[in-house]
């Protein structure tokens, strides 16, 4: 029998924003599917906010209300008649008043940049696919998780959209204070958005550390297929070159700050 995952042990606390990466079949997909217990161990346990997952009943309706999952393409999931319903469906299922309904819709659409007196009587349909997919998002918001999960938000989406779905995310964490992950296979958004990075290979955590102590290790990454930000490539770049870069560089923020220094510096 092959495990998925095998002998995994992680602690991840309220508020963090982790990204999850690994080559396809690595495990991260599995691991995340178990925080809100769509799929249960078949040893080991699984605890979120000290509740095991194995829990049933009203147990595991309130856990699974707390961990809010955003699959692939979470467009596809809607099917409302018309954005508000689409959004508000969630709530309307725990049996929300009315009134808070509608103000958890408001607030969710004004979340993810969405006018509501624009869209909100509008089929989803009617959207563009970046729209669509911001609707998704924010029928998962208005349910008001502690956790937010994402696997590949950005998945089909042209640069232009990654960083805007990028910036919405992180603007979400910053405005919510929950915790975050987020399942990507692109190395430079997760360097720009998280606190911390898991490494998957072969169903085991290879890896966990900040994104410098990570993608410093650019060596045994590409060994177990993943690439580094482009940043990082570049700095190794210099220095081979010579030029002293810190390693704690992994972002094109912190890249500009570091040559912004060395050029006051004279050092440039």
């Amino acid at each position: 029998m092959t495990k998925a995952l095998n002998e995994i042990s992680v602690e991840i606390p309220d508020g963090q924003f982790v990204g999850v990466i690994g080559h396809t079949g690595s495990g991260k997909s599995t691991m995340i599917q178990h925080i809100n217990a769509l799929l249960r161990p078949t040893s080991g346990t699984v605890k979120v906010d000290g509740v095991d997952t194995a829990a049933k009943g009203d147990e595991m309706i309130a856990l699974r209300r707390k961990v809010g999952l955003v699959f692939q393409y979470p467009e596809h999931q809607l099917f409302e008649e018309t954005v508000v319903k689409d959004v508000g469906f969630g709530p309307r299922n725990m049996g929300l008043p009315e009134e808070e309904i509608k103000r958890r819709v408001s607030d969710a659409l004004a979340q993810v940049g969405l006018d509501e007196a624009g869209v909100g009587e509008k089929s989803p349909f009617e959207l563009s696919g970046g729209q669509r997919r911001r609707v998704a998002i924010a029928g998962v918001l208005a349910m008001e998780p502690r956790i937010l999960i994402l696997d590949e938000p950005s998945a089909g989406l042209d640069p232009r959209g990654r960083r805007e779905v990028l910036a919405l995310v992180k603007s979400i964490h910053e405005a919510r204070k929950i915790t975050v992950m987020l399942v990507s296979h692109y190395m430079d958004e997760v360097a720009q958005v998280a606190d911390r990075v898991i490494v998957m290979n072969d169903g085991k955590i290879e890896m966990d550390g900040t994104p410098a102590q990570i993608f410093m290790r650019a060596a045994r990454l590409q060994q177990i297929g993943l690439d580094v930000p482009a940043v990082v490539r570049l700095c190794d770049i210099l220095r081979a070159r010579g030029v002293d870069v810190p390693a704690e560089i992994v972002t094109p923020e912190a890249f500009c700050a570091f040559t912004l220094r060395a050029k006051e510096g004279g050092n440039v």
